[in-house]
């Protein structure tokens, strides 16, 4: 979503899925930041880490985690809008607690590579109610959790196993199922602090069967993983601890989409 763009889109109650949408149809590269509460323990430094962020080109900035200890999410979105106003904030829950209405919008997160019922309709029964109150832009998501090399805090928390590496098959038919279900948008990942990405393979497999946004995520530390990520087919790439240790990357990130984007016109 071009940034300059937001306020005005704001005011359509689907800019959010539009957004994600023109990304699948039209090939263009879009740009997310995972932030999660818990890092933010110091608002003046946070607060400085955003001003020096608000010359990239972040498409989406996502809230949320898969403990959040800290009751802060509402005043790490506040701190968000004070100072990048002009990009989309949506949750990115772990849980039913992880609401705020003071968010754009909200990943409806359902854990598809897993067999926890809780994750798969049990906290959104919790939070719909809450939901249909606000005029937050509710996006149904299938969630699926790759193998990355290590035993991930989402594989802990959520008391499932990740889909292998190395197997796209199981990951497309997780992927149709989720489809045929009616989501409609798809979130891959490795889980935070991966000892590997989620691999091209896996990202060629769910593009070539199924035509529906696909943001990736986990493990991507470099602009290298994230090129390769982009060139399987990932519509959005996510960056989460990567950007808080090098805020850098996102820059580095924002001018590659750049020339690819004028090489495209």
């Amino acid at each position: 979503m071009n940034k300059t763009l937001w306020p005005q889109a704001k005011m359509n109650p689907n800019a959010i899925a539009q957004s994600l949408q023109s990304f699948a149809l039209t090939g263009n590269k879009g740009l997310a930041w995972l932030i999660d509460p818990d890092d933010v323990r110091d608002l003046i430094a946070f607060q400085e880490l955003l001003i020096s962020l608000t010359e990239a080109p972040i498409d989406f900035i996502l809230v949320g985690g898969s403990l959040v200890q800290q009751r802060n999410l509402d005043q790490v979105i506040r701190s968000i809008k004070s100072v990048l106003s002009d990009i989309p904030v949506l949750i990115f829950p772990g849980n039913a607690i992880q609401f705020s209405e003071l968010a754009d919008g909200i990943l409806f997160l359902s854990l598809i590579s897993g067999r926890n019922p809780d994750l798969l309709i049990g906290q959104h029964v919790t939070v719909a109610p809450l939901l249909a109150k606000t005029t937050l832009e509710v996006l149904p998501t299938g969630y699926m959790l790759i193998d990355g090399g290590n035993h991930s805090s989402v594989q802990y928390i959520s008391q499932t196993l990740p889909l292998p590496a190395d197997k796209p098959e199981l990951m497309l038919a997780t992927a149709l199922a989720g489809k045929y279900l009616g989501l409609q948008y798809f979130y891959m990942e490795a889980g935070s602090g991966a000892h590997q990405p989620v691999p091209a393979s896996l990202i060629k497999s769910f593009k070539k069967h199924i035509q529906a946004p696909l943001l990736v995520g986990g493990g991507l530390r470099d602009l290298t993983a994230v090129k390769t990520a982009y060139q399987a087919g990932a519509d959005v790439v996510v960056i989460g601890n990567a950007a808080a240790s090098n805020p850098g990357l996102l820059h580095e990130i924002g001018d590659f989409l750049t020339t690819i984007r004028i090489s495209s016109n």
